[in-house]
């Protein structure tokens, strides 16, 4: 892996309200609910922004995309319950057809400056795919991830981008301090999950339409985890792409 380990050049992070914002219900789970789980337990305030509906997701020819949107909305709802997140808010654009829009972008903002996170984590929108592991990175998670940092900076900072979310909703504009991104080939920055891995487990198992093979796929990230583990001297490790954003 292209780890650039960078951990140490950092300040710790001790976040007082953090955003994960991701393209579908399970995303989150997967790649920072160890860190998310953490920071709670240090006593941030946490949310999650779903930005696409889930409809999409499913082998099973039973279920209807109207049936597989309740069934996975409740799945991450439960999910969040596991690591103390506040609140899931759902924007439900259609799964698999997500684009980069300005509609899209106003609808992140609008998220930010309510919230006012000092951390955002998302998905690394340069991320195409993870040769190591033969994945291909959704469509989906590559416009979410670009999307949330063109909201990030510069739309929530500047008071001139969607003055109408100033004057008409009373959001203020709002600078994100950090942002980590998700992506397993290079990392630079690690967030030791020792204590909180199994509340990782648990709300990856909240996923249950996504889950068909559940313990493969948790013996799967506990080996990501341990191998990340290496880089902050712990059992259990998520890393990510820190960036600390200049003023």
């Amino acid at each position: 892996m292209g780890y650039m380990d960078n951990t140490t050049a950092f300040p710790p992070l001790k976040p007082n309200c953090v955003l994960g914002i991701a393209a579908h219900p399970d995303d989150l789970d997967f790649g920072s609910s160890g860190t998310i789980a953490r920071f709670v337990s240090e006593g941030a305030r946490a949310y999650y922004l779903i930005i696409t509906d889930g409809s999409k997701g499913s082998a099973d020819e039973s279920i209807t995309s109207e049936g597989l949107i309740k069934l996975r909305q409740a799945e991450q709802q439960a999910a969040a319950q596991v690591l103390g997140v506040k609140e899931v808010v759902f924007l439900n654009y259609e799964d698999g057809a997500l684009e980069v829009t300005q509609a899209l972008k106003k609808d992140i903002v609008r998220v930010i400056r309510q919230l006012a996170p000092d951390l955002v984590i998302t998905m690394d929108p340069s991320m195409l795919y993870y040769a190591a592991r033969g994945f291909i990175n959704h469509p989906d998670h590559r416009a979410a991830g670009q999307a949330v940092l063109d909201a990030i900076y510069p739309l929530a900072r500047d008071r001139l981008s969607f003055p109408d979310l100033l004057a008409s909703e009373g959001l203020r504009p709002h600078k994100v301090k950090t942002v980590l991104l998700t992506n397993f080939e290079e990392q630079n920055y690690f967030v030791d999950i020792s204590s909180t891995i199994e509340q990782k487990m648990s709300a990856l198992a909240a996923h249950t339409s996504q889950m068909p093979h559940l313990e493969e796929t948790q013996a799967m990230m506990r080996q990501i985890a341990a191998q990340a583990g290496r880089h902050v001297g712990g059992q259990y490790a998520e890393g990510f792409l820190r960036l600390d954003i200049a003023d």
